[in-house]
C-alpha cells in the first residue's frame, strides 16, 4: 500500500503559484526528517517568490541542510544585485563539490539562476540529468527559451512516461503549446483553464490564460484576466508586463502598470527593452542635434 504524501498541496500550490496556500498547506504533523526539509524548502521558496526574501536569508542558518543553503543562495541572488556574482561564484563552488554537488535542489536552483542569467548552456549543465519532476519542467522552460521545442517536447515525453496528470506535466505541455503557437494556443488555454477549475485560480493560471488570448486577439479578455490577477498579487511582475503589453494593443495608457513594473522589477525583461529602446532613441536625436 502506498504511503500517503503529506506534502502534495505543499508542492502543488507552489507550482501553480498559490504560495500563501502552499505556506498554509505545511503545517503537518509526524514528518519524517526528509520530508520536513523538503516542506521548508517549499516554505522558503513561497516566501521568496512572495517578495520576501530578506526573511528566508535570516532564517536560514549555517547549519542548515543543502537543499534549504541553497534556497537561501537564491534568495540572496534575488534580492540583492550586489551580491549577485558571490551568490553564483558560491553556486558554482558548492556544485563542483562531490558531497553535494548532485544534490536535486542545488541543480534546480543552479538552472534557475542560470536561466535568469540568459546562460542557457550552464543551466542545463546542472538540469539535463532530470531525476525530478520540477528539473524536467525547468529542462521544458530552458529549451523553449533557447527557441527549441523540439527538445521541450522530449522532456514533456518523459514527464508524461512518469505522471501525466502531474501539474507540471500539464503546465509544460501549455507552455510547449504556447511557444509553438497556432493551433496550439487553444490547447494551452484550456489547460490552464482546466487547472483553475481543478484546483484554484491564480496569477500563474490567469497571466497562462491571457497570454493565449492575446496570441488569439482577444485582448479585451486578456484584460480582463490581467486585472483579476493585479487583484491577487498587485506586485506580480508578469501581470504587470502583460498588462503594459495588452494595453497597448488595445489603445489604453500603459504607463501605470510600466510606472509599478520599473520600480518593483527594474530587471525585468520588458523594463530593460524599453530602457535600451530609450537609450537607442536618445543617441538617435544627439546625432540629430
Amino acid at each position: 500500500m502506498a504511503t500517503p504524501d503529506h506534502l502534495f498541496n505543499v508542492r502543488n500550490n507552489f507550482y501553480l503559484g498559490a504560495y500563501q496556500a502552499s505556506i498554509s498547506a505545511a503545517e503537518v504533523a509526524n514528518l519524517s526528517p526528509d520530508d520536513v526539509v523538503e516542506r521548508d524548502t517549499f516554505v522558503n521558496r513561497c516566501h521568496i517568490a512572495q517578495g520576501h526574501g530578506a526573511f528566508v536569508i535570516s532564517d536560514i542558518d549555517a547549519n542548515a541542510p543543502t537543499p534549504l543553503q541553497s534556497v537561501k543562495l537564491l534568495a540572496i541572488y534575488l534580492s540583492s544585485p550586489d551580491d549577485k556574482e558571490s551568490a553564483i561564484s558560491s553556486l558554482k563552488e558548492w556544485l563542483s563539490d562531490p558531497a553535494i554537488g548532485n544534490n536535486a535542489t542545488l541543480r534546480l536552483i543552479a538552472g534557475i539562476i542560470f536561466l535568469h542569467e540568459q546562460d542557457f548552456n550552464e543551466a542545463l549543465k546542472y538540469t539535463n540529468a532530470g531525476g525530478t519532476m520540477e528539473l524536467h519542467a525547468l529542462n521544458v522552460q530552458i529549451f523553449i527559451k533557447m527557441h527549441r521545442s523540439d527538445y521541450a517536447e522530449r522532456q514533456l515525453r518523459l514527464m508524461q512516461q512518469i505522471d501525466e496528470d502531474h501539474t507540471l506535466t500539464q503546465l509544460a505541455n501549455a507552455w510547449i503549446d504556447l511557444a509553438v503557437g497556432g493551433s496550439k494556443i487553444q490547447e494551452a488555454y484550456l489547460i490552464f483553464q482546466d487547472l483553475s477549475e481543478r484546483y484554484q485560480s491564480t496569477s500563474l493560471l490567469l497571466n497562462g490564460k491571457a497570454v493565449c488570448c492575446m496570441h488569439m486577439g482577444n485582448f479585451d479578455e486578456a484584460e480582463t484576466l490581467l486585472v483579476e490577477a493585479l487583484n491577487k498579487d498587485a506586485r506580480d511582475p508578469e501581470t504587470l508586463a502583460n498588462l503594459v503589453v495588452c494595453c497597448l494593443h488595445l489603445g489604453k495608457p500603459s504607463s501605470k502598470s510600466f510606472s509599478q513594473l520599473k520600480l518593483l522589477h527594474p530587471n525585468h525583461a520588458l523594463v530593460k527593452r524599453v530602457s535600451a529602446a530609450e537609450e537607442n532613441f536618445d543617441r538617435a536625436l544627439q546625432s540629430f542635434a
